[in-house]
């Protein structure tokens, strides 16, 4: 039972224990019964009346919680409606008390809710018009009068962020773009002169309107002036240019030069003035000294000639080149000629480079040829012929490569231009072709040379006998240091040191004999140092040592005997190993007639 019932039961008791004790009162009293009845009647009512208001207030209470629970239910729609929330739902089994102070708890959470959204509105509102009218661009759409929602609040918030970023974008680009042109109106000592300018570069930087427009006329403004820079620049570098050459031309002292040192860099408007005006006077003085001006652009001109690969007919036929008139007719001619061909060699630039390069490489080439066929190029220290072979292997590589590359490049040019390449009046592959033609003309005709000689030099040998050659250096062997062996006709031919060589004497190497060949006429022997190792071949008889060749059987010696008459169509079977050998042979062959045999070597001879 609940404490209410309890409390009901116990007014109960109560009342009717207030009742009894009336009518005890009321019987030692002795009112009469008509009097206890009104009495009793009075006491009813004024417990009725007192219930009844009781009841009735809280009847009154029902009523106003049942309106506020009303209420807080269409103020929970509105809200969730505008809040965009799901609806309030009612706890099930609630008493009316609690609905209502659930449903007015609920009412006030909505409304600081919608107080939120609607004060962040503001606040974004507040700095979207201040993003738009620096970035002069329109608010953003969105409903101010009514509650945002949360997405529509995240929008809201995302599209000021970009806008952020956009001002700092637009910002640093406007101050560095500000620094430039203020560079650049420093430059050319420029003034600003419009509203725009003004704006730029005199008003406050937080002041300037970023939008697209003025950042798009900012840049224009920005192209216009470096235009100008760069055209002022290339004006005073020209002025530069033309000073130089007339400085070169008319070979100005380097004191003179230097006094204008201050105005050779920079392209401010004084500078620029200062260089017109020193234009100016030395095209007075070139005016003063037309002869020589011309005769250094003649100068020039050859040097781009031998640039450009001109042959003799193209440079002739400039024929203002051999004028000898001095005129500023012919200054003017010259100046254009120059300037054409300076015009093109820088067109075609990269092609005469390579064509050089080839020419240099060629030329490099045939250096390493003729110290190829150089002997004296044995005799080298410090390891230069090693070096010299790895870059002429190098260079019959890169050769052909550096011709393909070459023609490819000249075949584009050529159908580009519709017109032949020509090196010195003909096709670069043709010249090229004609080079490696004349190489190997000159090699076969060196060739050719060194056999004749060869076959000479043999000839006049088996006639005379060889002529000793003492080698520049020797090493010192001892007496048993072997030699190389080499096998020729089937017969093993040994030296006595490492650096002599012997040869056959029909293919044009000659024999070196250890003693000189007779002086003519009965005069008296040379006597040459025999090598280490080597026998001594007595004082009588070195005028007789010459070089023998066995022919068939046969002994021939240099002096050429009566008995063994001359043969040049001759097979060597056999060589004398070494010089103490060919001397034993030829005492043994020549003991029997020593002296017919110098009789008939000196006629010879003489």
């Amino acid at each position: 039972m609940r404490r209410s019932e309890v409390l009901a039961e116990e007014s109960v008791v109560c009342l009717q224990k207030a009742l009894n004790h009336l009518r005890e009162i009321w019987e030692l009293i002795g009112v009469p019964e008509e009097q206890r009845l009104q009495r009793t009647e009075v006491v009813r009512e004024h417990i009725k009346d007192l219930l009844d208001m009781m009841i009735e207030e809280e009847e009154s209470l029902k009523e106003r919680l049942l309106k506020s629970i009303n209420f807080c239910r269409k103020e929970l729609d509105t809200l969730c409606r505008e809040l965009s929330l799901v609806s309030f739902e009612e706890k099930e089994e609630s008493t009316i008390l609690q609905i209502e102070k659930d449903l007015r708890t609920q009412v006030e959470v909505m409304l600081k809710k919608k107080k939120e959204r609607m004060q962040e509105l503001k606040l974004l509102q507040e700095q979207d018009q201040d993003l738009c009218e620096i970035l002069c661009t329109k608010p953003y759409s969105i409903d101010r009068a009514s509650v945002p929602s949360l997405q529509e609040l995240d929008q809201f918030r995302q599209h000021l962020q970009a806008l952020a970023e956009t001002k700092a974008s637009r910002q640093e680009e406007f101050i560095n773009t500000k620094k430039q042109i203020i560079l650049c109106m420093e430059e050319l000592d420029h003034a600003p002169d419009t509203s725009f300018e003004r704006d730029v570069v005199c008003e406050d930087e937080d002041a300037f309107c970023l939008s697209v427009e003025n950042i798009a006329a900012l840049q224009t403004l920005l192209r216009q002036l470096e235009m100008r820079k760069a055209q002022n620049e290339a004006v005073c570098e020209g002025l530069r240019s033309r000073i130089r050459e007339l400085w070169d031309r008319l070979q100005i002292p380097p004191e003179e030069r230097e006094a204008l040192a201050t105005f050779m860099t920079g392209s401010k408007a004084k500078i620029r003035k200062a260089l017109q005006l020193e234009v100016d006077r030395l095209e007075e003085l070139k005016i003063q000294n037309m002869k020589k001006v011309i005769e250094a652009i003649r100068v020039e001109l050859a040097v781009y000639w031998e640039k450009c690969f001109y042959s003799q007919e193209q440079r002739q036929a400039f024929a203002p080149y051999f004028d000898g008139d001095y005129t500023e007719t012919l200054l003017q001619l010259h100046d254009s000629e120059l300037v054409e061909l300076k015009h093109y060699y820088e067109a075609h630039k990269e092609l005469f480079e390579g064509v050089q390069k080839w020419e240099d490489s060629w030329k490099l080439f045939l250096e390493f040829e003729r110290k190829a066929s150089d002997p004296s190029r044995f005799t080298n220290r410090g390891g230069n012929l090693l070096k010299e072979e790895k870059q002429r292997a190098k260079l019959q590589k890169t050769l052909p490569k550096l011709e393909e590359e070459l023609k490819a490049r000249i075949e584009l040019w050529e159908q580009e231009h519709s017109k032949a390449f020509v090196v010195n009046g003909q096709k670069f592959m043709e010249y090229v072709m004609e080079q490696w033609e004349l190489h190997r003309l000159e090699k076969e005709k060196a060739k050719q040379e060194r056999q004749l000689k060869k076959t000479q030099q043999t000839e006049t040998e088996m006639l005379y006998g060889s002529t000793p050659r003492t080698p520049s250096k020797r090493r010192v062997l001892g007496p048993n240091t072997p030699g190389k062996v080499r096998k020729l006709n089937s017969t093993t031919v040994s030296s006595a040191t490492p650096n002599s060589t012997i040869r056959s004497v029909f293919g044009g190497t000659v024999y070196h004999s250890p003693v000189s060949r007779p002086p003519p006429a009965g005069g008296k022997p040379s006597k040459t140092p025999s090598r280490l190792g080597q026998r001594t071949v007595p004082l009588g008889r070195q005028g007789h040592d010459k070089e023998n060749i066995e022919l068939s059987g046969s002994i021939l010696t240099g002096g050429c005997p009566y008995s063994a008459p001359l043969q040049h169509n001759l097979t060597v079977n056999s060589v004398a190993s070494t010089y103490s050998e060919f001397a034993r042979e030829l005492s043994k062959a020549s003991r029997s007639d020593i002296p017919s045999r110098i009789l008939n070597s000196t006629n010879i001879q003489s």
